[in-house]
């Protein structure tokens, strides 16, 4: 893989989330650990969770603790803990006060947003972390063409209609 990709500016992720998340396929996470080690991964599969007005978006429950930071401009991370095991890895956009975001639910070779926060060994401490000046996590751009699906999210049928019939988890295919 090409390492002298360029960092995703930031104004890419101050826009509405509908129209970041198919852009972020075929983007590059890249994740440099503890002991230095530089990881790449193609971004595969994601979710768009829009606003307070979203019912499938933790916003919807107004500013807590836990969603503070998805009420920030866009290019920072929110991460946060299921079943007391997965890190999930989520990406703020939009303007402040927006408080929408992108779940990350795929890297190539890795299936399910849990397999994702476990490869990329997430923890609280990346709650918040600047994806433009991060030394820890970041996106790179990638001239590789991908073929965009969309389909209605998975697991939340809590949030009632029409959240669960919006087509906003976008995927590509091998």
């Amino acid at each position: 893989m090409d390492t002298k990709l360029k960092k995703v500016k930031k104004e890419f992720f101050c826009q509405n989330v509908v129209k970041v998340a198919p852009n972020l396929l075929g983007k590059i996470l890249v994740r440099k650990f503890d002991n230095r080690t530089i990881n790449r991964y193609k971004i595969t599969e994601v979710e768009a969770y829009r606003g307070t007005e979203d019912l499938a978006c933790h916003a919807s429950k107004g500013r807590t603790a836990r969603t503070e930071i998805m009420f920030h401009e866009g290019g920072v991370i929110y991460v946060y803990l299921i079943y007391g095991m997965y890190w999930m890895l989520n990406i703020v956009t939009g303007s402040e006060n927006d408080a929408s975001a992108i779940l990350i639910r795929g890297l190539e070779g890795i299936s399910g947003p849990g397999r994702v926060g476990k490869a990329l060994q997430l923890d609280k401490s990346l709650y918040g972390e600047n994806l433009s000046s991060s030394e820890r996590i970041w996106i790179e751009d990638s001239d590789e063409k991908v073929t965009i699906h969309a389909s209605p999210r998975i697991g939340i049928q809590y949030a009632g209609e029409p959240w669960i019939s919006k087509p906003w988890r976008y995927f590509i295919s091998d």
